[in-house]
């Protein structure tokens, strides 16, 4: 199983693009995959193929059924697009001819509406860090930021100081699948950078990282997460605030100002449109509000 394995991820990186975190999922998943299919005698023991006569949906129903009572339903769903797109990569070699993986069905998720703040929540979370030192300016820059330009914590973490345009009040950022966007700065968070950047020497930086910790190395995206929940509690913010929740309030009060849908699809660097569409409850729910409020028949 190991050299199928092997030769996906070489796949999944070089011709699907994808990021090292998604593939490693995907390998993870597939590596539980495996001992089912060594559990019903379709890997070999002794030289590790796999019988592809005998491959169809039935270990896959029996991996899935398994998952049930540990997993959430996205995470079964995740499981079996690895498995899918694993099969896939098995018909290109020549070693399969159809993909029963497509037979097994994939779980209904749970519609969750995103978490949010409100703009008073939002006012009071990015206030929150002082100004008296760099790591104090670094913090409220990073808060600023992440709710300015509704950038992923990964993205975050990866801007460098020549990605900074300060002239155009934007910031180069390299997003999924390695693709580079430009987002736009607001005045606070153009602010809170240049606050920051005057005392960021204190820190003494070994990279040209942007955002540093304590010791002049990187910041972490698990830092980060720590820094907002900190900033949340001082706040008096009851909400469970990570980075992702700063980039949906991002989206929801662009959409609730009359932002157009595909603008915030680019600024978020969605490729599907389906992707942003998620903020739209928002909106729905304000005109719900004036709708109830103002219509004589409400």
């Amino acid at each position: 199983m190991d050299k199928y394995l092997s030769s996906f991820e070489e796949f999944l990186s070089s011709e699907r693009n994808y990021s090292k975190h998604t593939i490693k999922a995907y390998l993870t998943d597939l590596k539980e995959f495996s001992q089912v299919l060594k559990d019903m005698d379709l890997i070999s023991s002794n030289t590790g193929d796999i019988d592809f006569k005998r491959l169809d949906e039935t270990p896959i129903r029996a991996y899935i059924s398994k998952l049930y009572s540990k997993n959430k339903k996205v995470s079964i769903s995740r499981k079996i697009a690895s498995i899918r797109t694993f099969f896939e990569f098995l018909i290109r070699r020549g070693d399969l001819k159809s993909n029963s993986a497509k037979l097994v069905p994939t779980p209904k998720a749970e519609k969750r509406l995103p978490t949010f703040l409100t703009v008073d929540e939002v006012i009071k979370l990015v206030e929150a860090p002082g100004s008296d030192n760099a790591l104090e300016s670094r913090d409220r820059a990073i808060l600023e930021l992440l709710y300015s330009s509704g950038l992923r914590v990964s993205e975050l973490v990866g801007i460098n100081l020549n990605n900074l345009d300060l002239e155009a009040m934007s910031v180069k950022v390299l997003g999924k699948g390695s693709k580079e966007r430009i987002v736009p700065l607001g005045s606070k968070a153009f602010s809170a950078i240049e606050i920051y950047l005057k005392q960021r020497l204190d820190l003494k930086p070994k990279d040209d990282y942007l955002f540093v910790n304590s010791r002049g190395g990187r910041l972490t995206t698990r830092s980060v997460d720590r820094i907002i929940k900190k900033y949340a509690v001082i706040a008096g913010i009851p909400k469970n605030i990570s980075p992702h929740v700063l980039r949906h309030t991002f989206a929801t009060h662009l959409l609730g100002g009359g932002a157009d849908l595909r603008a915030i699809q680019e600024m978020l660097g969605h490729e599907s449109l389906s992707t942003t569409q998620r903020y739209t409850h928002t909106s729905v729910e304000k005109l719900m509000e004036i709708y109830d409020k103002t219509h004589p028949r409400a």
